[in-house]
């Protein structure tokens, strides 16, 4: 299983992995990450409760710490691999890859820069016209 202590190990694919030096990240992680994560944690929760369907505290725990949610979703980021590859990485489930993500991704924006997903563009493809426009565009950008 791919986590932080057997990464941190070895510098040089650490970098690779996820774009940040070991010390680069633990000071990302122990200022910014585990200052704003209760706060986030709660506001996440609460939105949950305001609607009336569970109660904070009422989700399941995570099955990694949250040091190797931060590496997750850098090195999700950084190599641009598929929820399956990562969770075969992680020892985690496709699903739970993708919400797991999902939960912590909005405080990871706040602290670190990492792309935008393009959900646009895969939109357009769905219809004929869609594709021609993106052929069009390839072509066009191609000349």
């Amino acid at each position: 299983m791919l986590s932080y202590d057997r990464l941190s190990k070895k510098p040089l694919l650490f970098k690779s992995f996820t774009g940040l030096t070991v010390q680069e990240f633990d000071n990302i992680f122990d200022i910014e990450i585990t200052k704003r994560y209760c706060k986030h944690e709660i506001k996440r929760l609460s939105k949950i409760n305001n609607n009336g369907e569970r109660k904070i505290g009422a989700d399941r725990p995570f099955k990694l710490d949250l040091i190797d949610r931060f590496l997750m979703l850098l090195v999700y980021y950084r190599l641009y691999i598929t929820y399956t590859l990562a969770g075969f990485l992680f020892e985690l489930d496709q699903s739970n890859m993708c919400r797991d993500i999902q939960k912590i991704e909005n405080l990871i924006r706040k602290c670190v820069p990492i792309p935008q997903k393009l959900y646009r563009i895969t939109n357009r493809l769905q219809t004929p016209e869609g594709g021609r426009q993106i052929l069009s565009w390839i072509y066009g950008f191609c000349r």
